[in-house]
């Protein structure tokens, strides 16, 4: 099995960077999918970035796309999302997931197997 740890998280000022961090332990390999995902007050949970261990192909959201960055460190079991230039809408709780997830499927969250608890961010205008 394979748990998610996300780190990070908290306040940042509209304009301001933060850089969430996603910990994987257990029986994790290169050839999983991972991704960030939010959920905004009220809000349905939403495809922020995803990143494949295998090759480090990604794709973004269009609302954080130029903004936000997904990489990873394999050594480390540990993916990261740096986050520039935050809006007040960024503000959301977000979850990092992993799993066997085919390209077509990478920015749908049924996909994924595993989940973070998930960290808390919050831009303040």
């Amino acid at each position: 099995q394979v748990q998610l740890v996300e780190s990070g998280g908290g306040l940042v000022q509209a304009g301001g960077s933060l850089r969430l961090s996603c910990a994987a332990s257990g029986r994790t390999t290169s050839t999983y999918t991972m991704a960030w995902f939010r959920q905004g007050p009220g809000k349905e949970r939403e495809f922020v970035a995803t990143i494949n261990w295998s090759d480090s192909s990604t794709a973004y959201a269009d609302s954080v796309k130029t903004r936000f960055t997904i990489s990873r460190d394999n050594a480390k079991n540990t993916v990261y999302l740096q986050m520039n230039t935050v809006k007040p809408e960024d503000t959301a709780v977000y979850y990092c997931a992993a799993g066997r997830v085919p390209g077509w499927q990478m920015r749908l969250s049924g996909g994924y197997v595993y989940w973070g608890q998930g960290t808390q961010v919050t831009v303040s205008s």
